[in-house]
């Protein structure tokens, strides 16, 4: 059962100087006078919970955090928390599962809110081809198997600038939800420091962050895309992301084009 630890009032000022906006801003957006968003905030009136969902839309508190803020102002949450595998979740799953494939043959992986791989299609697996086991046991976190010495880092041929890459995306998650976990793994991240570039990095004329990946097949270059629902009110779904990769150049495209072409042979075998 969730407990509110703190009230609703500090919790909305948090909210609020978090998205680096004044109480006059938060007003004007909520259409709201700053004064009823003082006495709010100090406690000295009480939101409805219409109101306080309004100001959670306003501030984009995620799913989770607002069912703390109701729970804070004594109200029952709103948001359902259901296991993707689970009965209510069959066509969410589904769809995940449509697109993952359909992205074939060219990797395309759904995490959760910490970066835990929650599913991934087929193409994954030519990524992952020599990565010692002990890596692969879940729960996988993608971003530390990304850099991790053992894992892709030293497969990574532009590493330092991907590095940057997943740091300045982490950072920007944990700005936005405070989530305490995802804090220790960005700092956990920060001290995987970065090894030489192993070749060159192309130019992309600075409008994609590369991925470039030494693995038994030869190079693999691939720019990312990242998916998410698009009007989520269960807390799983507003959660998941889908991240696909498509190939950089005709050579990467070529590679994995084969190795789904091999894949039902070596099943088969």
């Amino acid at each position: 059962m969730m407990m509110p630890s703190r009230p609703v009032g500090e919790l909305l000022r948090e909210w609020r100087q978090r998205r680096s906006l004044s109480q006059l801003d938060l007003a004007c957006r909520a259409e709201v006078s700053a004064r009823h968003v003082s006495f709010l905030e100090t406690g000295r009136s009480t939101p409805s919970r219409d109101m306080l969902l309004h100001l959670a839309e306003e501030l984009d508190v995620p799913l989770r955090e607002r069912n703390t803020l109701l729970v804070a102002a004594g109200f029952a949450p709103v948001y359902s928390e259901n296991e993707l595998d689970g009965p209510r979740m069959t066509a969410a799953r589904e769809a995940v599962e449509l697109v993952l494939s359909g992205h074939e043959p060219y990797p395309a992986l759904a995490v959760d809110r910490h970066w835990h791989l929650v599913t991934a299609n087929r193409a994954v697996g030519v990524l992952l081809e020599g990565i010692p086991g002990e890596l692969l046991q879940p729960p996988i976190n993608v971003l530390r198997l990304s850099l991790h010495p053992d894992g892709l880092g030293r497969r990574i041929l532009n590493l330092e600038q991907w590095r940057a890459h997943v740091l300045a995306r982490l950072q920007r998650q944990v700005s936005t939800t405070a989530d305490a976990t995802l804090a220790a793994l960005l700092d956990e991240l920060r001290g995987m420091g970065p090894v030489p570039s192993h070749a060159a990095e192309p130019d992309y004329a600075g409008v994609v962050v590369p991925l470039r990946i030494m693995t038994p097949r030869g190079v693999l270059s691939f720019i990312g895309t990242t998916t998410v629902f698009g009007t989520p009110v269960d807390i799983t779904l507003a959660e998941l992301a889908i991240e696909s990769f498509f190939p950089a150049d005709a050579a990467t495209g070529e590679i994995l084009r084969r190795a789904a072409a091999e894949a039902p042979r070596r099943s088969d075998a």
